[in-house]
C-alpha cells in the first residue's frame, strides 16, 4: 500500500482548518479507494470529514492553491467507480455532514445536508404523514444519490432523483458557494443548474446541500407476486399495465437465477421462474382496482399464482428480499465481485434487450442473474465472475459490451441510475455525439484546472 503523496503545506493546512478529521492512515484511506463496484481501487492521499458547506469550501480551496484532486465521498455505495480517486489528491466524506435542516410538511419539501441517509430521512419524516420515496438498493446518502441521478424500485411512480430535487447548495471549484434555484415549485428564471448538477458525479461541484420533493404516506399499500412461464411474458404484462395507464408503484423482474439467489439467500420459497413483484398504494378502493386489473392482465399473460399482501411485514420482506439481491448473488460464489450492469431503454425495445442479453448469458461459465425496475425499461445483468481470471473478464466485458450497443442502437441508454463512473465512459459519445463536447465545455467552465473528481463521466476530447 502506497503512502501519501499528498504535500505537507496542504496537509498542515487541512489540519489547521480540520484538526483531528483529517486522516492519512492507510486503513481511512483504503476504505475511501474503492466502492462496490467491480473497478480495481485507488487510494487517496488523504481524507478529510467537513461538518458544514463553509469547510468544504474551505478544503477545496485549499486544494485548488495546491492543483490537487478532489473526490466527493458518500456512502460508497456506487456501482461504477465514481468514488475511486483515479489520481489520488483528497477525498472528502460527507457523511458527518448529517444534519436535516428543515421538514416543511406544508410545502411538501425538506432540506438536507449531503450526508443524511434516504432511511435517517425516512424516520426523521415518520410522524409526519410524509416520506421520501427514492430507494436505490443502498442506504445511501441524500447527496450521493443527487450526484448520481440515482432512481430505485418506485421510480416508475415516483421518478427519479433528476424529478424529485428542488435545489442544490454547491461549492464550486474556486471554493465559492451557490445555491442553484429557489423553493418555488416552478421557474423560468434563467438555466437549469439544478439539472446540470444532478448526475454530474462530483466532476463539476461538490453538492453540500438538497432539497427534496416529499410525499403523502399512501392510505393502503399493497404488495403482490407472481411468476411466469418466460421472462417475455413478464415483460408483456409490464408493456400492458403502463399502456393503460395503471398508476402502480413499483413493478420489480427477477428472472429465474434471481429468484434462486434470493430464495436462497433470504430464505424465501418462490418458485425458480421468472417472477414480477409489484406494489399498489392510495386509498383502499383504488388499490383493490388497480391490484384486480394487473392480475387479470397477468393471468392473460399465463402467471400464476398470484399473491397479494397489506401486511406490513409480509410486504417489507418481499421488498428487503429484493433489494437484498446484489448480496444474495455474492454468496453464491463467496470471494467473486459482481459485474453490475445498467441499461434502459424505450419500453418497446426492452423484451428485446433482455431476450438478446439472456442469449448472450447462455454460455457464459460464470452465475448470471437479471432484475430490473422494468415499469420504465431499466434492468441489470448481474454476472458474478473472478477479477483475476482473465477470461471470465473478458467475456463478462463481451456481455456488457454487447448489451450497452444494443439498448443505444435501440433508444436506450447506457446507464438508467448507476451514473457514468469509470465504467460507461467509454459509451458517452456513442450515446451523445458531439453533445459530449458540449459537456465538456460545461466542465472546462466549472472546473478549469480538471480537479474535481478526475478520470470520471467524460472521454478524452474529440482530437
Amino acid at each position: 500500500m502506497s503512502a501519501s503523496a499528498l504535500a505537507p503545506a496542504l496537509l498542515d493546512a487541512l489540519k489547521a482548518l480540520l484538526g483531528a478529521r483529517v486522516s492519512t492512515s492507510e486503513s481511512d484511506r483504503a476504505q475511501h479507494g474503492r466502492d462496490e463496484s467491480s473497478h480495481p481501487p485507488r487510494l487517496p492521499d488523504a481524507v478529510c470529514r467537513p461538518e458544514s458547506t463553509e469547510e468544504v469550501a474551505g478544503i477545496v480551496k485549499l486544494c485548488a492553491a495546491h492543483r490537487t484532486p478532489v473526490v466527493a465521498y458518500g456512502a460508497g455505495s456506487s456501482l461504477e467507480g465514481a468514488l475511486i480517486p483515479l489520481q489520488g489528491g483528497v477525498s472528502i466524506d460527507l457523511t458527518g455532514m448529517n444534519q436535516i435542516l428543515a421538514v416543511r410538511p406544508e410545502d411538501l419539501d425538506a432540506t438536507v445536508q449531503a450526508g443524511v441517509t434516504r432511511k435517517q430521512l425516512n424516520a426523521h419524516l415518520r410522524d409526519t404523514g410524509l416520506f421520501f420515496p427514492i430507494d436505490p438498493g443502498a442506504d445511501a446518502t441524500i447527496g450521493g444519490m443527487a450526484a448520481t441521478r440515482a432512481s430505485g424500485t418506485n421510480a416508475v411512480r415516483y421518478g427519479t432523483m433528476r424529478e424529485n430535487v428542488v435545489s442544490l447548495t454547491v461549492v464550486l471549484a474556486d471554493g465559492r458557494i451557490i445555491r442553484t434555484r429557489s423553493r418555488a415549485k416552478k421557474s423560468s428564471a434563467g438555466y437549469d443548474l439544478t439539472g446540470i448538477f444532478v448526475g454530474s458525479e462530483g466532476t463539476l461541484g461538490i453538492i453540500t446541500e438538497v432539497t427534496v420533493r416529499l410525499y403523502g404516506i399512501p392510505e393502503v399499500i399493497a404488495a403482490a407476486i407472481c411468476a411466469f412461464p418466460t421472462v417475455e411474458a413478464a415483460v408483456d404484462t409490464v408493456i400492458t399495465t403502463i399502456q393503460m395507464g395503471l398508476p402502480v408503484s413499483r413493478m420489480e423482474l427477477l428472472d429465474d437465477r434471481a429468484i434462486e439467489a434470493v430464495n436462497g439467500y433470504s430464505k424465501l420459497d418462490l418458485p425458480v421462474t421468472p417472477t414480477l413483484f409489484f406494489e399498489f398504494a392510495g386509498s383502499a378502493a383504488s388499490v383493490e382496482e388497480q391490484a384486480a386489473l394487473v392480475e387479470e392482465i397477468a393471468r392473460g399473460e399465463g402467471a400464476t399464482g398470484w399473491r397479494r399482501s397489506t401486511d406490513p411485514d409480509e410486504r417489507a420482506r418481499l421488498w428487503q428480499a429484493r433489494h437484498d439481491f446484489h448480496w444474495a448473488l455474492r454468496a453464491l460464489r463467496p470471494g467473486a465481485r459482481g459485474w453490475g450492469t445498467d441499461v434502459c431503454v424505450p419500453i418497446s425495445a426492452l423484451a428485446e434487450v433482455i431476450r438478446e442479453t439472456r442469449k448472450h448469458c447462455a454460455q457464459a461459465p460464470f452465475f448470471t442473474a437479471m432484475v430490473g425496475h422494468v415499469g420504465d425499461g431499466n434492468f441489470h445483468l448481474a454476472m458474478q465472475i473472478d477479477r483475476d481470471n482473465p477470461d471470465e473478464l473478458a467475456m463478462a466485458s463481451a456481455i456488457n459490451d454487447r448489451m450497452v450497443n444494443l439498448a443505444l442502437k435501440l433508444g436506450g441508454t447506457c446507464t438508467g441510475e448507476h451514473g457514468v463512473g469509470i465504467g460507461k465512459m467509454k459509451f458517452m459519445r456513442t450515446e451523445h455525439g458531439e453533445a459530449v463536447d458540449v459537456m465538456h465545455l460545461i466542465k472546462d467552465a466549472l472546473d478549469p484546472n480538471g480537479l474535481f473528481n478526475p478520470g470520471k463521466v467524460l472521454p478524452p476530447k474529440a482530437s
